[in-house]
């Protein structure tokens, strides 16, 4: 397998190519501000990750300096109306996955990258189908 290029920010791994309307529709909804809050992204759209699963990007990513988590693009998320973006852990607990809908990639994202929450906060607030839609709210 290629080695998943470093990014600046965090990685956003396309790995499923069978909708680029749908690829196109997520990507702009991740970048979506949220009030005064974003994601800061970069996107790897390489036709080389094809397929590749979460336990292998979690493998290629292990060491990486300040890598503590990846977003993938799978068929999952092109296919279904939410597009619901797999998370990977590649710090804490390797390997382990949730789902988050777009509009709320930027919590994710920004929470974890500065080390307010662990992936665990998340992992552990998604709904009964795995897909994290934001902390309810009083």
């Amino acid at each position: 397998m290629k080695k998943i290029p470093a990014t600046e920010k965090s990685l956003v791994l396309r790995t499923d190519f069978s909708d680029e309307s749908a690829w196109h529709e997520v990507c702009a909804a991740i970048q979506q501000p949220v009030g005064d809050f974003r994601a800061y992204v970069d996107f790897v759209n390489d036709p080389d990750f094809a397929g590749i699963d979460s336990k292998e990007v979690s493998a290629s990513l292990l060491g990486d300096p300040g890598r503590v988590f990846a977003f993938i693009i799978d068929h999952v998320t092109l296919s279904q109306a939410e597009h619901p973006i797999l998370v990977v852990d590649v710090f804490d607990e390797p390997g382990r996955t949730f789902r988050v809908i777009p509009s709320e990639a930027w919590s994710v994202e920004n929470n974890l990258s500065l080390a307010n929450m662990d992936f665990g906060d998340f992992a552990n607030s998604v709904d009964a189908d795995g897909v994290f839609r934001g902390f309810l709210r009083p």
